[in-house]
């Protein structure tokens, strides 16, 4: 059985002399698959009384509703095109891990199939939101359930999103726990990534998601350093 220090020596590997092509293709990635943010809100009153002025400012108002207008645009962008981007950007890792030639364009290699990366991507978002409903862990379960449907879909182009999810769910069945300690185990590098104001993820996130794949590879049987179980994915090509 592999563990996390595996995936992530795996990774270190597949990385080396790669780095460069890897951090941008990771951040150009992130750009399109979207990043959730809340902000908090103001509790000075002299904040508070500066912005009602500045609400009465015609070019204010102007330049926030430019503003408004871009977010909405690039959000309305990065939710139909994330599922293509992510399936993507699963053949740039997977390609990596397999000491093959991952290039930049793999990130837009899957438009080709934009409408069932479209629907696997919003059923995903879909279950999870559903099972969140329940509480807060069946919903990082099911996070971790369908974490493996834009790997399949990666590797069986004609594969419904249906099935992907599917065949996600088996192939995740007694080894949801290993993937999150796999997660986990970046936990210190994302702190010390935080302290350098962010610039660290343009590392961490090629690391992270080279060692996703390469545990994707293990649970699929494809894995140079042996695999967990056989036949572990319960499904069949289309």
């Amino acid at each position: 059985m592999l563990f996390a220090k595996d995936f992530r020596r795996q990774a270190v590997e597949a990385l080396r002399g790669k780095w460069g092509l890897a951090v941008g293709t990771g951040f150009v990635a992130s750009i399109l698959g979207g990043t959730a943010a809340t902000c908090s809100g103001f509790q000075n009153s002299g904040i508070k009384n500066s912005i009602g002025r500045l609400t009465q400012n015609p070019v204010f108002l102007m330049i926030l509703g430019g503003i408004l207008g871009i977010m909405m645009i690039y959000a309305l962008v990065v939710f139909l095109i994330g599922g293509t981007i992510s399936v993507g950007y699963c053949r740039f890792n997977v390609k990596m891990i397999r000491s093959e030639q991952p290039a930049f364009q793999d990130l837009f290699s899957a438009f080709n199939m934009f409408g069932r990366c479209f629907l696997m991507q919003l059923l995903r978002s879909i279950f999870t939101f559903l099972w969140t409903l329940l509480f807060i862990i069946p919903g990082i379960i099911a996070v971790y359930r369908y974490a493996m449907a834009p790997y399949l879909m990666e590797e069986h182009p004609d594969m419904t999103a249906m099935d992907a999810i599917q065949g996600s769910k088996q192939m995740m069945t007694g080894n949801k726990w290993r993937l999150f300690c796999l997660d986990l185990s970046f936990i210190g590098w994302a702190f010390l990534c935080t302290l350098s104001l962010g610039i660290g993820f343009l590392w961490l996130i090629p690391y992270q998601n080279a060692a996703r794949a390469a545990f994707y590879l293990e649970l699929s049987g494809q894995s140079r350093y042996g695999s967990y179980t056989e036949n572990t994915s319960g499904y069949e090509e289309v």
